[in-house]
């Protein structure tokens, strides 16, 4: 049986960000972003540079001796989209294609409970 850990992907429109943790949540054992794989900034959200941010981070888990991880999907919450952004199926994927073993998918999208006021102002956003 080996160790485990958790995944917290960060998917919005513009970027993607993964962190492995232990447990806990506590201890950061490796983070990877969009902008630190992709060679321009409109590519930072995109599938393809999402799998690749996956593909590094599993291999810093792999070494460090991770290799059963519990996914927790975010998109942007608050009183923008509750949707993840395009990348977070292709990110566990590539985690599952690296060889980590996933034990549990959850979503952890901010949901207000009536909190902020949305943008756009009392008729909405007029174009």
């Amino acid at each position: 049986m080996g160790r485990w850990g958790v995944a917290h992907i960060f998917a919005s429109f513009n970027n993607i960000i993964i962190t492995i943790t232990d447990l806990t949540g506590a201890e950061t054992i490796t983070q990877c972003s969009g902008g630190m794989v992709a060679k321009s900034a409109k590519d930072e959200g995109s599938p393809y540079t999402a799998m690749k941010v996956a593909q590094v981070a599993a291999e810093a888990a792999l070494e460090k001796g991770i290799d059963h991880v519990n996914v927790r999907i975010r998109g942007q919450g608050g009183n923008k989209a509750g949707t993840p952004g395009r990348g977070a199926q292709a990110a566990i994927r590539a985690l599952v294609r690296r060889g980590l073993r996933i034990g549990k998918i959850e979503d952890v999208t901010p949901i207000p409970h009536d909190g902020c006021r949305k943008k756009g102002g009392r008729r909405g956003r007029r174009i």
